[in-house]
């Protein structure tokens, strides 16, 4: 069993950036005021809608660091770039459209903290229902069956319930050496098989989920569960 983790170490929370001036500002507020001892990591995959001029109004704000990428390579590409800058002894992943809460961090780092997991999933799907639309949950749920399944030696008795969540929770140690491929939303899906091959404890928790449509700038498409679909396969069949 890994030892706990000090009281208060550094937190990184990465926030991969697209396009998002409608919650910019007010995600990294909620993320600022949050009371654990943290460090913000924005990536903009140049944005084109006014969200990097939202942005520098950050610049020199203490514990928030601004990348500016030149072009737009793709979510999972920032969070492997915030990956390679972060400094924190634990990791977050944070979207900046709001609908995930930020005040779920302190119950999200506390398995983590008194040495329970390794690993700590945000699950939309452990309280009822949550609302989305018809493809989006039984997107969800084919790639969640999926990897029960196709991991299901690895993962013992744990069945996961959320492995597409943007709240993945790990110590940076987890992925010391790792090398993950994809650079657009099957990243999730990728990271979340890494965890398990290697051998990581994981524990779920629930959190607050506040879904958006199309109209407010939802990005996720249908070809990118077929993505997140075909890495899985590829891993289980490759090993890598």
């Amino acid at each position: 069993m890994s030892q706990p983790e000090p009281a208060h170490p550094l937190l990184s929370v990465i926030v991969p950036v697209y396009n998002e001036r409608r919650t910019i500002d007010a995600l990294l507020n909620k993320v600022l005021a949050v009371p654990v001892d943290k460090e913000i990591l924005v990536v903009d995959g140049a944005s084109e809608d006014g969200t990097r001029e939202i942005l520098e109004n950050f610049r020199g704000t203490p514990r928030v660091r601004l990348i500016f990428q030149k072009r737009r390579k793709g979510r999972g590409n920032a969070l492997k770039l915030g990956l390679r800058l972060a400094r924190g002894r634990v990791i977050i992943f944070q979207d900046a459209d709001l609908e995930l809460d930020p005040n779920d961090y302190p119950a999200l780092l506390e398995p983590i903290l008194d040495g329970r997991a390794d690993v700590v999933f945000g699950s939309r799907f452990l309280h009822d229902k949550p609302r989305m639309t018809f493809l989006q949950y039984w997107g969800n749920k084919a790639i969640n069956w999926s990897v029960n399944v196709l991991y299901r030696r690895e993962l013992g008795r744990l069945w996961l319930t959320d492995v597409e969540t943007c709240y993945q929770v790990f110590r940076q140690e987890c992925l010391r050496g790792a090398r993950i491929r994809n650079n657009d939303f099957a990243f999730t899906v990728e990271l979340t098989v890494q965890l398990i091959l290697r051998g990581f404890r994981i524990v779920e928790i629930p959190i607050s989920y506040f879904p958006r449509g199309r109209a407010e700038g939802k990005k996720v498409r249908w070809a990118d569960g077929v993505a997140s679909l075909w890495t899985l396969m590829i891993i289980r069949l490759t090993g890598k």
